[in-house]
């Protein structure tokens, strides 16, 4: 039975977005019921969504999302990607305003039926959570990229992108009532990369050449590709790739230093889910075993 997934995004900042979305619209296991943005220019973010859609051969709804955090100041302001969306077909105008609602309409659709994969800033997520309190009992599973699972103190020092650029958002997230909360953090996903010219040779079928083209802009700053996002997704389908443990993740609101920092306690009871480990052959093995023959 293919996995009905949801996908919040922040595409159009790093690259491993991108390759996300890519694997997920060439895995036949996975039914896209649609995509959501975040963060700063989400509109622009949505257009970057269409033209991996477009490529796939796939008609997938797209809303652009919330692009303010809910207390503190944006810190991503800016899809510096989307450049290069120009160079390829795309949709130019997207629904307004209808994210959340999209995302409550078609969880309660399927019940105990969609994965709700998150690989962005949390904004959109908590509002849903807020917005209906029945979500939480309506997922089959919340996936998230997020956090950093190494903290196990206060003082640990250790911050992650997507919790830390709304942190009140990922707070709402994490004492959600979701009965399955699976998070890998970047203590695990950094694991998971390659140099620049390895992709450049990995990336050539058809349906990753537009990510290779956005890829070229990450790599002006950057000489590797840590695929944080691609891991998250790739073990709601896999289960070999990851091995996880039961427990509770608290996140840090009181430290202005700290604040959006993820704490780890392990607990046989608890509703998180959390990665500890990782198999990197056995993830590109499965990441690339969906774009080995060219079309």
């Amino acid at each position: 039975m293919r996995e009905k997934i949801l996908l919040d995004t922040d595409i159009g900042s790093d690259i491993d977005d991108a390759v996300c979305l890519a694997y997920l619209l060439a895995n036949p296991d996975c039914e896209l019921l649609g995509i959501t943005t975040v963060t700063g220019q989400a509109e622009m973010r949505a257009q970057m969504a269409s033209v991996l859609c477009q490529v796939a051969g796939k008609e997938v709804p797209i809303y652009p999302g919330v692009e303010a955090p809910l207390l503190v100041e944006q810190k991503q302001k800016i899809a510096q990607q989307t450049i290069a969306a120009s160079r390829w077909t795309h949709q130019e105008k997207f629904p307004q305003h209808q994210a959340i609602e999209f995302l409550r309409r078609t969880i309660h659709a399927y019940p105990g039926e969609v994965t709700l994969l998150t690989i962005g800033p949390l904004t959109n997520i908590a509002l849903l959570l807020a917005s209906d309190p029945e979500i939480p009992g309506l997922l089959k599973r919340l996936v998230s990229m997020c956090g950093v699972f190494a903290n196990k103190t206060p003082g640990a020092g250790l911050l992650e992108w997507n919790a830390l650029v709304d942190p009140h958002a990922t707070a709402i997230v994490y004492r959600s009532p979701i009965p399955v909360h699976r998070s890998i953090g970047l203590d695990v996903t950094m694991r998971v990369k390659l140099p620049a010219d390895e992709v450049r040779r990995r990336f050539q079928h058809p349906r990753l050449r537009p990510v290779l083209d956005f890829a070229e802009i990450f790599f002006m700053g950057e000489k590797t590709l840590t695929f944080h996002d691609p891991l998250a997704a790739t073990t709601i389908f896999d289960n070999r790739i990851c091995t996880f443990q039961r427990g509770r993740v608290d996140v840090e609101l009181n430290s202005q230093k700290e604040m959006g920092m993820t704490y780890w306690t392990p607990d046989p009871a608890g509703r998180h889910e959390v990665a500890l480990d990782v198999k990197p052959d056995a993830f590109f093995d499965h990441y690339f075993g969906f774009f080995e023959e060219k079309e």
